[in-house]
């Protein structure tokens, strides 16, 4: 019997769960940043390991914030931590162990977890074995404690092997053959997301979103149309740059992107459109896919 089930990657903002989860199914398909609060939505990545299928979970980071956005974002890292089979708690080495104490109190059904020691490359090998002491007083809590630099050392296999222990006998929920059960339109819209988060400074990558008009898909080329949501005229100013130059910047970074992941060429064309509060009001939020309790 095969096994196969769902595993939370969670952690706080810029724990770096995207960045493992590309480097796990071995493509780009999650939205790397630099800053955090990129990821917004949950998202499934599905990595087979041997003869069996895990479908991780990608999260927002845990955090606590009034913004109704950010509401948003903890409630679906919430989500994911309650209906999954397993959860990876990403833990950076240099984080306090405050931040682990926070994720035990906010997984109400205790479900089981690996704890993942994660960043270690910036560290010497005393220092993560002193940080692997301090979580030892918390070892009837997590299933394992995994070191991991992606960068080196660390092999998939590593963290692999152990997901798949935890996991329960039951055939294969998706196709083997494919790597994510998001829509191709929804991972062109984050490519474009992360081109503004790598192009444009400060917030207001924060305060943007991306609206896929059209995705035309032909033999040889993929034809997308999207529409990137400001909510201030000085915002709509700096995405589009002096002379197109901004907006052309973040065209061409997202192209690339989508270019690699399908394997052909594609034409990108991006406009810009205000709606004024979109990201402080329920109404603006739902209509971009936002849905606030």
């Amino acid at each position: 019997m095969t096994k196969c089930g769902y595993v939370s990657v969670v952690g706080r903002p810029n724990a770096g769960k995207s960045s493992l989860l590309n480097w796990l199914v071995g493509e780009k398909i999650a939205m790397v940043s630099h800053k955090a609060n990129a990821t917004r939505k949950r998202s499934n990545i599905i990595v087979m390991h041997e003869d069996d299928q895990i479908i991780f979970v990608d999260t927002p980071g845990i955090h606590e914030t009034e913004k109704l956005l950010n509401q948003f974002m903890l409630d679906e890292a919430l989500k994911a931590m309650g209906d999954c089979d397993l959860i990876l708690f990403l833990a950076p080495v240099t984080d306090k162990v405050s931040h682990y104490e926070d994720f035990l109190e906010k997984n109400k059904k205790n479900v089981k977890h690996i704890l993942l020691l994660t960043k270690i490359d910036f560290v010497s090998n005393a220092e993560v074995l002193a940080k692997m002491k301090e979580y030892e007083k918390y070892s009837d809590k997590y299933e394992s404690i995994i070191p991991i630099s992606i960068k080196k050392q660390t092999k998939q296999s590593d963290i692999l092997n152990d997901v798949v222990k935890h996991l329960p006998e039951h055939p294969y929920l998706f196709d083997p053959e494919i790597m994510t059960t998001e829509h191709l339109r929804d991972i062109f819209k984050e490519f474009i997301r992360e081109s503004i988060f790598e192009n444009i400074s400060d917030e207001i990558p924060y305060e943007t979103d991306v609206k896929i008009d059209k995705v035309e898909e032909k033999p040889h080329i993929d034809v997308v149309k999207a529409t990137i949501i400001v909510q201030k005229g000085t915002q709509k100013g700096m995405i589009i740059g002096k002379g197109a130059t901004a907006i052309k910047r973040i065209g061409k970074d997202a192209r690339v992107k989508i270019e690699k992941l399908t394997g052909k060429k594609c034409y990108l064309e991006l406009f810009v459109s205000i709606k004024k509060g979109w990201t402080k009001n329920k109404e603006g939020l739902k209509e971009l896919g936002y849905d606030i309790d």
